[in-house]
């Protein structure tokens, strides 16, 4: 007989690195021998980047999903994928004690590096609320070695499992690349943490500087810096937005472009799937050495290191591979064959299913 998973968490639409993870968990327990799944999808509809922020509308439709708890009853174990601040767990609260009471084993999986720094800014009832319920899990998993210090305040470090990210198969392609210009491409949100601004900023300057190049922009548009990115994309003569792409155009965007770039500094970021589908698709990665991405990037291995929130930086940087495409050409080409030893979608696979039965 099958043991029945319940997972807990957003899955896509809209598209994030953990609303992707738990479509790929879901698929990964459907086609399992040993395992089913049950899901409550807790995808907030309208795309902002305040999260962690009350608002009643958000607190409505946070407690419309405990509607799905009787599923709790059904299932051997449940899988969460919370936010990273208080209310990202409060809001599960009642699936936790639930599961708690009824011994169901309970799995966390943190997608970041903020749960552990949320607790330590907690004072009082808040903080040891918090605590009281993500102690009732047995089972935690971060993304990497240097993000378990997020669960050490609540699981012993036997109970805390790493599981590194992926890139989905399909991504992987044998097709030629062009290397006789950079071509960037932007792959996530657009959302201020994740750099959009100081990147446009940078673009317009490299323009103005008559540094050849292309770009391309893809995401969901944060609607509180509409206004002002549209203002900003409306300049540059070589950059397009190209709206939210997925399978197969998505694809198509990747392996148009030769260098990734997220100048990320994203307070809840991980370790960005985003960086892992560019290195599957054979580009060059710049980024920040932010949260768990020193884990997986290396500079002058991977590609190149900007500084966070710097618009000269970027500008530095982007001018340099735009001077030294052998340097692109060589990053690209390691990346392709570094994500095939590491980050494949078997190898994510598999080592989930040993945490599970761990």
């Amino acid at each position: 007989m099958k043991s029945k998973i319940l997972l807990i968490g957003p899955l896509p639409d809209p598209i994030s690195g953990v609303s992707l993870a738990n479509k790929v968990v879901k698929e990964i327990l459907e086609k399992s021998d040993d395992y089913s799944v049950d899901y409550v999808n807790t995808s907030n509809p309208n795309f902002s980047e305040d999260l962690g922020s009350f608002s009643i509308k958000k607190a409505w439709f946070y407690f419309s999903l405990n509607l799905h708890l009787y599923k709790v009853f059904s299932s051997n174990a449940i899988y969460i994928t919370p936010g990273q601040t208080f209310f990202g767990i409060v809001k599960y609260a009642v699936f936790i004690l639930l599961g708690s009471l009824l011994n169901k084993e309970l799995i966390i999986h943190v997608h970041g590096n903020h749960l552990g720094d949320c607790y330590q800014s907690l004072t009082g009832k808040k903080k040891r609320l918090f605590k009281y319920l993500v102690k009732r899990f047995s089972k935690g998993i971060v993304l990497s070695e240097s993000l378990k210090n997020n669960l050490t305040p609540f699981l012993d470090s036997d109970q805390i499992h790493v599981l590194y990210n992926f890139a989905e198969d399909y991504l992987r392609d044998e097709r030629e690349k062009d290397f006789s210009k950079l071509k960037l491409v932007f792959l996530s949100n657009l959302m201020q943490e994740k750099g959009i601004i100081y990147l446009l900023d940078a673009l317009i300057s490299l323009e103005e500087n008559n540094i050849l190049y292309e770009a391309k922009i893809a995401g969901n548009i944060d609607i509180n810096l509409k206004d002002n990115i549209e203002e900003k994309l409306n300049s540059l003569k070589f950059t397009e937005y190209v709206g939210v792409v997925k399978e197969e155009d998505k694809k198509s965007l990747l392996y148009w472009s030769n260098t990734f770039i997220l100048p990320t500094f994203y307070k809840m970021e991980g370790q960005p799937i985003s960086i892992l589908e560019a290195l599957a698709s054979k580009n060059c990665v710049v980024t920040t050495a932010h949260a768990g991405i020193p884990d997986i990037i290396q500079d002058s291995k991977n590609g190149k290191f900007i500084a966070k929130e710097s618009v000269k930086s970027i500008v530095v940087t982007l001018s340099y591979l735009a001077q030294n495409l052998d340097f692109v050409e060589e990053k690209a080409k390691f990346n392709e064959i570094y994500f095939q030893k590491n980050f494949s979608l078997n190898n994510f696979g598999e080592n989930f299913i040993d945490i599970l039965n761990a």
